[in-house]
């Protein structure tokens, strides 16, 4: 048997690496059964435990109404379980209490819920749901250190970092704080803990990730007063960044290509790259009143943050799926969701309801999963 030269060998590993550097990352999206709503919810809560995917709370403008006709946001406190992507949803219980815009994550078998709002305002309340025995359990986690919601968090392993949100409905500006709990502490010792903040300005529904031992922050919105009405209003953020546990330090990182706000989270990594999909790049947001209905709904980039090179690119573009009739009946159309988890389940990532256009939910469930073409 003769035996390869290493020069050859060495040619040919180069030409193999060549080859899969080339192939292109690739999203395929596909529709899980829909959550039991006719309206669907924004802001609900989702996770993983022992295996089956838990949607819980969120919000709605109920049969179809809009805050432009004079309909109330309603928070929900139901329970739905999804064991398998092709089952059957089950509505196994309820919240403590009506909630939606919580942050919320898989955590080992459970799901860590953090603050959130509802009618009555925003809470500081934090626990652990898990699925077992057929039922959903909760276990209390240290209260937050303020009244939250509307934040973003990523794990660092056993560590759960939360960065800004809005402490009250009425604030006027967003928080500016960041914080951390290690899960993996005994429960009478777990304590929430102030890091140093981002040198940015302060933000909410901001996209946060986790990577490499490092926490991520990208985007989101600041509040800023009108000194003429006293109107508040939001100012679209770009800048990055990213925070080092090892050294207790943040480095800013390239700007995004353009705003993400209340982007699907956690982001998620597919061949060092930090995936952001979708979100409100603000370019509709000072005409909202006046399309109304007619929105065509908010960014369709999905993009990704290279680790290794500090650049931003444009990975691929969501194919809405807008039918003749969107406008009235908008959840037979297929849109990209903001304010809904991004939920790591069976080789893809799990975007269960969200807001599809300004007051608009839907109960759809979308799977996005990575390939290679």
């Amino acid at each position: 048997m003769r035996l390869l030269k290493p020069d050859f060998i060495l040619l040919f590993s180069f030409i193999i690496m060549a080859q899969i550097l080339h192939a292109q990352t690739h999203f395929t999206i596909k529709n899980l059964p829909k959550i039991p709503d006719n309206d669907g919810f924004a802001g609900s809560l989702a996770g993983i435990s022992n295996g089956a995917l838990i949607v819980a709370g969120g919000s709605n403008f109920p049969n179809g109404g809009r805050p432009w006709n004079g309909s109330t946001k309603k928070w929900y406190y139901q329970i739905f379980v999804l064991e398998k992507p092709d089952g059957k949803w089950l509505k196994v219980g309820k919240l403590p209490r009506p909630l939606g815009y919580s942050v919320s994550l898989t955590w080992r078998d459970a799901v860590v819920c953090v603050g959130g709002s509802n009618e009555e305002g925003h809470f500081a309340e934090s626990f652990l749901m898990r699925w077992k025995d057929r039922q959903v359990v909760f276990e209390n986690l240290p209260g937050f250190p303020s009244t939250i919601a509307n934040a973003c968090g990523a794990l660092v392993g056993d560590i759960l970092y939360v960065a800004g949100g809005l402490e009250k409905p009425n604030a006027k500006e967003a928080l500016h704080t960041f914080y951390t709990l290690d899960l993996s502490a005994e429960p009478v010792k777990r304590s929430w803990k102030l890091l140093p903040s981002w040198s940015g300005e302060a933000r909410m529904l901001s996209v946060a990730a986790s990577y490499n031992g490092k926490f991520y922050l990208f985007s989101g919105t600041n509040l800023i007063e009108n000194t003429k009405d006293k109107s508040v209003q939001r100012v679209y953020l770009k800048d990055a960044y990213s925070y080092d546990p090892k050294t207790n330090q943040w480095a800013q990182l390239a700007n995004l290509p353009h705003s993400t706000v209340a982007a699907p989270n956690p982001a998620f990594v597919v061949d060092n790259q930090i995936v952001v999909v979708g979100g409100d790049s603000g370019e509709n947001a000072a005409n909202t009143l006046v399309l109304k209905d007619k929105h065509p709904g908010f960014n369709t980039k999905i993009i990704g943050y290279d680790i290794h090179t500090d650049q931003w690119k444009t990975i691929e573009h969501f194919q809405i799926d807008s039918k003749v009739n969107a406008e009235t009946h908008p959840n037979e159309s297929t849109y990209l969701p903001v304010t809904t988890p991004l939920v790591a389940w069976h080789g893809g990532y799990v975007m269960p309801g969200g807001e599809v256009r300004p007051g608009t939910r839907t109960p759809r469930v979308l799977m996005i999963k990575p390939s290679r073409k």
